[in-house]
């Protein structure tokens, strides 16, 4: 989109230095390895770089991570947040701020709603809890220092995201393909639990819309979107490893899950679909395909660089086609 980019983020562990040296990350982007916890490191990179736009992403973004480790995920998504909302405040170069929290920030009771951006903030494991503290520092920073709205302040709230590239712990995707390379039986744990799955794509242009309307007119869109499928996506663990099977034979089997995890999340994306004219363009089945397409070409050696901008180029092309 001819925009000057700088990555700010945690140094890559091995697997995503292979994905970041693969994509050739380093030639279209300067990058900064820093911790999002620390200030001034951040303070002095916006200061440095002078953005206009800034997607904060940085994150502990693992629920069961969140168990082993809450402290970390508490100063990653609580602390991490404020100091880049404290860090951008001053500076003048900055037109917008895209927030991306979660879908799991809402108070979730398991009674099978689709949430909308106004219903009640809440989280039972710590990650979701985490979230949901810093959707309450988007909103208090955007009513206590951006309410003159010379900044835009959103916060994007998005569904179960696939796509090439993950390869976090404890994620259906990436575990089904580690299994796939180390010739493992899967284990599954919450087979029955229904989520809102999305290619990243699709995700991501929603975030690029938000960014862009924030930028031109911060008064209308500062503000939560949710950024979700229909329900034609919104189906269950085991349903998606049913698909995933019809792709690749994979054996699995299901583990004892002795951590909390909500049975059905389902979010309402009206706000984005009216206001940014914002939709899915891949279904559940596209969205499995594409993924493994790109995990399979990367099991092989073969060009994953080429694969990936095959699939934007792709994806953009029916962006174009359904507008």
């Amino acid at each position: 989109m001819g925009a000057e980019t700088c990555g700010y983020s945690l140094e890559p562990d091995n697997r995503q230095r292979i994905l970041f040296e693969s994509l050739r990350i380093k030639d279209f982007s300067k990058n900064l390895f820093e911790d999002i916890r620390d200030i001034s490191k951040i303070s002095d990179a916006i200061k440095k770089f002078n953005p206009e736009i800034i997607f904060h992403l940085a994150a502990q973004p693992l629920v069961l991570e969140s168990y082993a480790d809450p402290l970390k995920t508490f100063s990653t998504n609580i602390i991490g947040t404020a100091n880049l909302l404290e860090a951008s405040r001053n500076s003048e170069s900055i037109k917008a701020i895209i927030n991306v929290t979660s879908d799991k920030c809402y108070e979730n009771l398991d009674d099978k709603k689709e949430y909308v951006e106004s219903d009640r903030l809440g989280g039972f494991d710590p990650y979701s809890a985490s979230k949901s503290c810093a959707e309450i520092i988007n909103q208090s920073y955007q009513k206590s220092f951006y309410n003159d709205y010379t900044k835009g302040l959103s916060s994007a709230r998005a569904g179960n995201v696939i796509g090439g590239g993950d390869f976090s712990a404890d994620r259906l995707i990436p575990d089904v393909i580690r299994s796939i390379i180390d010739n493992k039986i899967l284990s599954v744990r919450n087979p029955g639990a229904t989520r809102p799955w999305q290619h990243v794509f699709d995700v991501i242009y929603g975030y690029l819309l938000l960014g862009k309307k924030s930028y031109n007119n911060p008064l209308i869109f500062s503000g939560s979107f949710n950024f979700s499928p229909g329900k034609e996506n919104c189906i269950s663990v085991e349903e998606i490893m049913r698909k995933i099977k019809n792709l690749k034979d994979i054996k699995y089997e299901i583990q004892e899950n002795h951590h909390h995890e909500s049975s059905f999340l389902s979010l309402n994306s009206e706000k984005a679909r009216s206001q940014l004219n914002w939709k899915n363009i891949y279904n559940i089945d596209n969205t499995i395909l594409i993924a493994y397409e790109w995990y399979n070409c990367f099991i092989n050696n073969d060009d994953i660089y080429n694969k990936s901008l095959e699939q934007y180029k792709n994806y953009m092309e029916s962006v174009d086609g359904k507008n």
